[in-house]
């Protein structure tokens, strides 16, 4: 059975634990190659399995077991025959294809995926556009690990969500080795290709910045310079930084929005004008990292666990960037979500309002809630052991509000209904 919020993606009859690409990009013309190994367990007994991967893109050849298997891609749904397979089973799925990618379609969320910029490319995963670029289980709660080779002309920068392990050149084209240890969610993974100088940044943990030559006015600066600072300020409030190393790509081309992957943040130059508007999306962007990234919600309905905290996290940096503080800000956009209509449950937003900037926002304002309730040593105890108990793991409002409940002593569960499951906004509580 499929998310509801996300119909026609993924299989619960199995899981992939790791996904092997083995890939060669060519701008002109837009043309990917590619072998995606998949490393899969049987979750019950089994005779077949559907990968998610776009329609457009060919379908060589498919094997199962180091043997042949039969197949067929209709849509955007590969059913590979894999012979009686028992729950538990391990078994290797590899899938060679190839083709011009482009960004999937899905009602109710448009467009996303790979797509082409002026010279590159970008891979907005979220929520559908994995399939886009490689065969996968393309659920919410399938983490997996990830190894990447991709092969592109040698004046590209390639960058992917992972850590970057080599980088060989051959002729006129660089061969890139990437690899993601700790899990994650298929639409998670993206791979940035473009004309990129890529410049370290001090911080606790191996920080990139990938961005066009030329880009280091003092806007640029002051939009992208305090990631470090910001690792620092999370990592005490958070929880340590739960991956290896952290990567700013800025495409030359504006985008409408950020794009969120793991251990992997995306802007347009656009965004590099260095006030708060844009500073405040590159601290949501790299609290990611904590949750939606390390933790991932179940199922969309439960997005807020991802947006909420993030956009907290936004009004936590403010303060400490010594702009208006916390509970300014709490104040401010309560306000705002009052004046606006009240239809929105927070719980269960429904699929065409799970982006709707109330999710965000009353999330944010829900977390300020329970700080007001609990106080502030209680409440970051309840973040920092919230993150290190679901690392790598996914989570779901439930879970939050027991844990909460747990770690404070108290019983939440009254607290937390009006803000999660009731339309009416509830009144912010006195600091």
């Amino acid at each position: 059975m499929s998310d509801p919020y996300l119909p026609g993606h993924g299989d619960r009859s199995f899981s992939v634990t790791h996904y092997e690409l083995d890939l060669g990009y060519r701008p002109q013309g837009n043309r990917l190659t590619g072998q995606a190994t998949l490393s899969c367990t049987a979750r019950a007994d089994l005779n077949h399995v559907v990968l998610d991967l776009a329609g457009n893109l060919d379908v060589a050849k498919v094997s199962v077991a180091a043997a042949p298997a039969r197949h067929t891609h209709r849509g955007n749904r590969l059913r590979v025959q894999t012979g009686p397979r028992h729950a538990g089973e391990e078994f290797t799925v590899v899938v060679k294809y190839g083709g011009a990618p482009r960004p999937i379609n899905a009602p109710g969320h448009g467009l996303a995926g790979w797509e082409e910029l002026t010279d590159g490319v970008i891979v907005a995963g979220q929520p559908h556009g994995a399939p886009s670029w490689f065969p996968c289980n393309d659920r919410l709660d399938d983490k997996a690990t990830y190894a990447l080779e991709l092969s592109a002309p040698a004046d590209y920068h390639v960058s992917f969500s992972g850590t970057q392990r080599s980088c060989e050149r051959s002729g006129a084209s660089r061969r890139w080795r990437f690899e993601q240890s700790a899990p994650m969610a298929s639409y998670l993974a993206t791979v940035q290709i473009g004309r990129y100088r890529a410049q370290p940044q001090p911080g606790p943990v191996p920080l990139i910045l990938a961005a066009p030559e030329g880009a280091a006015d003092p806007a640029f600066e002051a939009t992208f310079g305090d990631t470090g600072r910001m690792l620092d300020f999370f990592s005490d409030r958070f929880g340590p930084y739960p991956f290896e190393s952290y990567t700013t790509v800025v495409t030359e081309d504006p985008l409408d929005i950020p794009l969120e992957s793991q251990s992997l943040s995306t802007f347009g130059s656009n965004f590099a004008t260095g006030d708060w508007e844009a500073v405040r999306l590159v601290a949501h962007e790299l609290a990611h990292s904590w949750f939606g990234n390390a933790v991932t919600c179940a199922a969309w309905r439960h997005i807020w666990l991802h947006e909420g905290f993030a956009c907290y996290a936004e009004w936590l940096w403010s303060q400490e960037a010594g702009l208006k503080s916390t509970a300014e800000r709490a104040a401010h956009h309560h306000a705002r979500l009052r004046a606006l209509p009240q239809d929105l449950v927070l719980s269960d937003p429904g699929a065409e309002m799970m982006f709707d900037d109330r999710v965000y926002k009353r999330g944010a304002l829900t977390l300020h809630a329970l700080r007001m309730r609990v106080g502030d040593e209680v409440f970051f105890d309840i973040l920092r052991s919230w993150v290190r108990a679901h690392t790598a793991g996914s989570v779901t409002t439930e879970d939050f509000v027991a844990h909460a409940s747990r770690v404070s002593g108290q019983p939440l569960a009254d607290f937390f209904r009006p803000w999660l499951e009731q339309r009416a906004l509830p009144p912010l509580p006195a600091p």
